[in-house]
């Protein structure tokens, strides 16, 4: 097993694990809503505690991998993560569902601040470009996650039973991972923990950042929704819009290191934003499964780079050391990817899914005309 724990591969395993839990939640959204009866409005009130967690999570875990370390503060993060999506499956009212989602959302925060501040480090030290790969794992897991939650759904499987079996098996296989022997980068921090934004230097970034959370953030918690109440699909079906904006999220993260190196971060960021915006307007034209499926596959291609090279600009700052660059940065693109589809489902209350998904595909524009600030 010792072998197996090289620096690359510790990291890579708790993106895998991130990605596995949010795609797992993702892939029963519509059997929770169904059975606590809630519609789109109320269920993106339940996600606003999810993305408030997230969000005061941020600043604190930014402090704690600048001062404690960042592999420290991923590992002790885990297992509080594993336990939460144990804990939505459980929770048998609403009000402790919206419990279960804040400290989910805050263990999906901390530890993803952690996991790339500690990419940053390992990218450092293998000298060359590998931040797309590590969230090429994340999205990877979304994808076991959802293609779990298709054929739990299949199956017929209680909710409950399928996040505990995934808990359990995504703990054991990844945990030893996490073990790595790594002395991660410690920094003496001052000042008080607060909301951690983008300063000047980086604001630009955190746009850019803020533009592909939302989309992420749209396909993980409605794409399901869509494909079930605008084109028609069977329950199990509606899984597939995800899981191809997912597929395309790996296979392009995989990519877009050599990318990044032939071409440059703002060029492939700039070919990303134009991807996104041609899949989303698939996706508000299309009245069929193939062709909306289609559209989500070129929003991942397209959402697939821009998160990472935005950390990996973050971590690069002068300024700012890398927890505090990272985090200022994931307020901006997380708190769009959890707080953006509350405000969907409230505006999908009052117009339509369809006009939602335009004005994500305006977001995606805007990634294209600031691609620019990503030059390393």
């Amino acid at each position: 097993m010792r072998t197996l724990l090289t620096p690359w591969r510790g990291v890579a395993a708790g993106f895998l694990l991130n990605g596995i839990l949010l795609g797992t939640w993702a892939s029963r959204v519509p059997a929770i809503m169904a059975h606590f009866h809630v519609d789109k409005a109320n269920f993106g009130v339940l996600l606003l505690l999810l993305g408030l967690g997230a969000l005061i999570s941020f600043p604190v875990a930014g402090r704690l991998s600048d001062s404690l370390g960042a592999v420290r503060v991923a590992r002790t993060i885990a297992i509080p993560f594993l336990v939460s999506i144990a804990a939505l499956g459980f929770a048998p009212t609403i009000p402790l569902l919206a419990i279960a989602l804040f400290f989910f959302g805050m263990c999906h925060g901390s530890i993803d601040v952690a996991m790339n501040s500690w990419a940053s480090e390992v990218e450092k030290h293998m000298k060359r470009s590998v931040m797309s790969s590590f969230h090429a794992m994340w999205s990877l897991g979304a994808v076991l996650g959802a293609a779990g939650g298709y054929v739990a759904t299949v199956l017929q499987t209680p909710v409950y039973v399928h996040f505990i079996v995934t808990a359990v098996m995504t703990g054991g296989m990844l945990g030893p991972f996490l073990l790595l022997d790594w002395q991660s980068t410690i920094r003496a921090v001052s000042g008080s923990v607060g909301l951690s934004l983008p300063t000047s230097g980086l604001f630009l970034v955190g746009l850019i950042a803020l533009a592909s959370g939302l989309g992420e953030g749209t396909a993980l918690d409605w794409s399901a929704l869509y494909l079930r109440d605008i084109i028609g699909t069977e329950e199990s079906d509606a899984a597939l819009g995800y899981t191809g904006f997912s597929v395309a999220m790996v296979v392009m993260r995989l990519k877009a290191d050599s990318l990044v190196t032939r071409w440059g971060s703002a060029t492939v960021t700039r070919i990303s934003g134009f991807s996104a915006v041609i899949g989303i307007f698939l996706i508000v034209v299309g009245e069929t499964l193939p062709l909306v499926v289609a559209g989500f596959v070129l929003m991942g291609v397209g959402y697939a780079a821009v998160l990472p090279l935005a950390f990996s600009r973050a971590a690069a700052d002068l300024v700012v050391p890398a927890g505090k660059g990272i985090a200022s940065v994931a307020t901006f693109a997380y708190g769009a990817m959890t707080l953006g589809p509350f405000a969907i489902g409230l505006l999908a209350e009052a117009t339509t899914m369809r006009v939602c998904f335009f004005i994500v595909g305006l977001f995606a524009a805007l990634v294209a005309v600031l691609a620019p600030v990503l030059k390393q």
